[in-house]
């Protein structure tokens, strides 16, 4: 008999699931708390609780993560430094401070506009390399020549020694700043997702498991391990991709809705007759949009750790996550005590650091750049919750929010606060940590909004079900403000949406809201077994996905017959023939769709690949203005069944 392990590394909890080959079942799950900032205590724990023997029978391990996005969602990625080349016409405000526009860059055609100036490079490159941990670089038209990004990342390689991300890696969609932010976020997240993928492989390799290791990717697909570590990038959105697979897994629904209650972040996507709906510009999350093929989701700052904090009489959630008073009660004996005594802030300082509920942990990171009251911060912040009564008794002064801010951004400090979790302790329906320091918590912040415990609690509690049902009617009506379908929540009515498609709930705390859901929605509201580990389980559920792209356009428009043009992600090439140039095209996309699936560690002998070719023929026309083929493999991990 041999099985399948699932691992999900989740802002909270690390989930692990046993799948028997033989039927394609689950058989055994297991939750462990999320390490921070190192996952590897999380990872061995979670499969610590599985069945030794079966383990010694995996052959497929399969891997997916959500804690690159929650970086992004909380702003706590690693700093990076931007290259645009070419004539940018930047509107927009830029993600980084550490920023160089040079000039260079290639027209629609590939054709060079302007000498790359490499002597700015190098300089920008010596006075950053100390600032920050990776560089994003993206050049004008690189989807037509990306020469000049090669260029600028050999030059960052030989003078930094630190990681560079291209835009053309990313995608071959137009849109320059969009590629431009992509290959930034990526960049940004270069260290969290390696130092996950080598703590994953390292683990299963200690225990002695003979097995094949995969990737979940953004786009609902699996990826071998050592191509993934190659091109870490491709996993960044692996989450929200891993819920919605993993959902209808569980549910045994080809068509449905997903809504996955994370730590950090609640998502919502769909996926139609087994194939998950994708987005067609790229992933947006956090406020940014990308140019990653990803599943098409909605990703809000909402999930079962962010932060609940009181200013005057407004109640807040998010966008931060916290560490839960139920689970810091659990690490640090001494907890209760320092939280039962923690001082009220004045209301001239209460605000998002300033809590009685808020306190503050040093983490292992070391500081890249930090100026001088952060320097004092981070001297007084111990290993062990300090609050910001005892900062301000080592350093004689009370810390700004801004240097707090700065800290927790540049993940040296972590936040301890009050969070849905602690709610939904104190109601007593999710008690797996210590609930006294929950009901403390309650109190505490309840009497400042005159609310005791339990009100303060179902208030929370309500107002999260309000937003979940929010942002899953957001995202099937496009183009329509969330604030104002927000407002429809808050109304007393005998009138309800109506959603026709299955709602898929997944997460660790969904289980409290499935009387909510129903009560706020006309919908077929379904929680499956094993929903608390839905992510792992799609992880195990996904397939080799492999989509290549290729634009065929003649050289000139003034002679389209004469000479063709192949734009890919290899490059350009030159042919003076329509049909070699098709031919090249659609070989080259076989290949290396292949070559992937191959290098994945896939099965040959389960690889379904399909071409589809879009053509634009003006009238008159002996050959296309401009052709679109989308090369698209399918493979199996081994001889897989039908999920449903």
């Amino acid at each position: 008999m041999t099985y399948s392990l699932g691992i999900d590394a989740g802002g909270t909890y690390t989930d692990a699931v046993l799948l028997r080959d033989e039927d394609n079942i689950i058989i055994q799950s297991s939750k462990a708390l999320t390490s921070y900032p190192d996952p590897l205590d999380g990872i061995k724990r979670s499969i610590d609780g599985l069945d030794p023997l079966c383990l010694k029978n995996v052959k497929v391990v399969s891997v997916s993560t959500t804690l690159s996005t929650n970086s992004i969602l909380e702003g706590t990625g690693f700093p990076v430094a931007m290259i645009l080349i070419g004539n940018y016409d930047i509107k927009k405000e830029l993600p980084t401070s550490y920023f160089l526009q040079v000039t260079g860059g290639h027209d629609h055609n590939g054709v060079e506009t302007d000498i790359l100036d490499t002597e700015s490079i190098k300089e920008f490159a010596q006075r950053v390399k100390n600032k920050v941990s990776a560089f994003a670089i993206s050049s004008y038209f690189s989807v037509r020549n990306h020469d000049h990004e090669l260029v600028a990342k050999e030059l960052i390689r030989e003078l930094t020694d630190l990681p560079a991300v291209c835009s053309h890696e990313l995608s071959q969609d137009l849109g320059a700043f969009e590629r431009a932010v992509t290959a930034f976020l990526n960049a940004q997240l270069i260290p969290v997702t390696e130092r996950f993928m080598k703590t994953v492989e390292a683990e299963i390799k200690s225990r002695e498991i003979d097995a094949k290791i995969f990737m979940l990717k953004c786009d609902g697909s699996v990826i071998g391990i050592q191509s993934a570590l190659k091109k870490p990038i491709e996993s960044i959105f692996s989450g929200p991709a891993g819920s919605l697979v993993g959902a209808s897994f569980l549910a045994k629904k080809k068509t449905c809705a997903v809504i996955d209650v994370g730590g950090t972040s609640t998502d919502i996507s769909v996926i139609h007759n087994g194939v998950p709906d994708m987005s067609d510009s790229g992933a947006v999350v956090g406020g940014w949009k990308t140019r990653v093929k990803a599943i098409r989701m909605e990703t809000s700052a909402m999930g079962g750790d962010s932060h609940v904090w009181v200013k005057g009489k407004d109640i807040n959630i998010g966008p931060r996550r916290v560490i839960p008073l139920c689970r810091a009660a659990v690490i640090y004996p001494e907890f209760l005590e320092q939280l039962r005594t923690n001082p009220i802030p004045s209301k001239i300082r209460m605000g998002i650091n300033y809590q009685p509920t808020k306190f503050y942990l040093r983490t292992d990171y070391e500081a890249l750049e930090t100026n001088e009251e952060e320097k004092e911060i981070l001297a007084a912040v111990k290993k062990h919750p300090t609050s910001t009564t005892e900062i301000f008794n080592r350093i004689k002064k009370y810390p700004s929010s801004n240097a707090l801010d700065s800290l927790i951004q540049k993940r040296l400090v972590q936040p301890i606060g009050f969070t849905l979790t602690d709610a939904l302790h104190v109601l007593g329906e999710y008690t797996e940590r210590n609930v006294e320091a929950s009901n403390i918590g309650a109190d505490m912040l309840g009497s400042l909004v005159g609310m005791d415990k339990y009100d303060f609690s179902s208030y929370i509690k309500k107002e999260f079900a309000k937003n979940m049902a929010c942002d899953l009617i957001s995202f099937f009506l496009e183009g329509i403000e969330k604030k104002e379908i927000r407002k429809i929540f808050d109304i007393k009515s005998p009138a309800k949406f109506k959603v026709e498609v299955p709602i898929v709930l997944i997460g660790g705390p969904v289980a409290a809201f499935v009387e909510e859901m129903q009560e706020i929605l006309d919908a077929e509201i379904i929680l499956p077994e094993y929903s608390s580990v839905g992510n792992a389980a799609g992880a195990l559920a996904a397939k080799g996905i492999r989509r290549f792209e290729v634009l065929i356009r003649p050289a000139s428009m003034a002679a389209p017959d004469w000479e063709f043009l192949v734009f890919s992600e290899h490059g350009k090439s030159n042919f003076y023939e329509y049909q070699e140039a098709l031919d090249y095209a659609i070989s080259l996309g076989e290949n290396t769709v292949l070559n992937y699936m191959k290098d994945a560690g896939l099965d040959s002998n389960h690889i379904k690949i399909d071409v589809k070719k879009e053509e634009i023929i003006p009238l008159g026309w002996k050959t296309p203005m401009e052709t679109k083929l989308v090369v698209l493999g399918v493979g199996n991990r081994n001889n897989e069944q039908e999920c449903c």
